[in-house]
């Protein structure tokens, strides 16, 4: 019987320091990509999307590139009321875009172009310089990665080629 209990005190233990490996790992990649909350403000912030998810992807692809020395320049700074806000702002975009998508809103009209445009100064505004051409290859990436898409796809039926149409639309209206 002593023998059992030890067994199981000791899994138990193993248990929570997996966790606390896996929890001070996660505090370590939101570090690493600029994001200074604790676990407890991540997940107030973003639910159960982990932003460092993707980090050494997204390090992959674009560490070398201007725009992600400015992100992550940028986000080192930001406090948890920083980022509620960014993600109170892209939130009720998407929401726009999606109640446009519902009203038959044609994804190439201004109005769905003007939402294009308030989206990309976001970027722009809250993490790095976005010009029209970049914004369009983004568009492009809302339809291409399954990722993106499934993100779009929850608010809304067709919502990730609606906005990725749009986006491309505005990229086109201001070459």
């Amino acid at each position: 019987m002593r023998v059992l209990s030890l067994r199981r005190q000791l899994r138990d233990r193993l248990e929570r320091t997996q966790a606390m490996v896996a929890a001070v790992e996660k505090e370590m990649e939101a570090r690493q990509m600029g994001i200074s909350l604790t676990p407890e403000e991540r997940f107030e912030v973003f639910g159960e999307h982990d932003p460092a998810e993707y980090d050494a992807e997204v390090e992959e692809r674009w560490g070398e590139t201007d725009a992600y020395a400015q992100s992550k320049r940028r986000t080192a700074a930001y406090t948890k009321d920083d980022w509620v806000r960014i993600k109170a702002e892209g939130d009720d975009v998407e929401a726009r875009f999606a109640a446009a998508l519902q009203a038959g809103v044609a994804p190439d009209s201004e109005q769905a172009m003007d939402l294009a445009e308030e989206h990309r100064q976001q970027i722009t505004r809250n993490f790095y310089d976005c010009p029209p051409e970049m914004h369009g290859g983004l568009g492009r990436m809302y339809v291409e990665d399954e990722r993106f898409t499934a993100h779009y796809e929850q608010r809304a039926p067709g919502l990730a080629q609606y906005v990725s149409t749009a986006v491309q639309a505005n990229a086109a209206r201001q070459s």
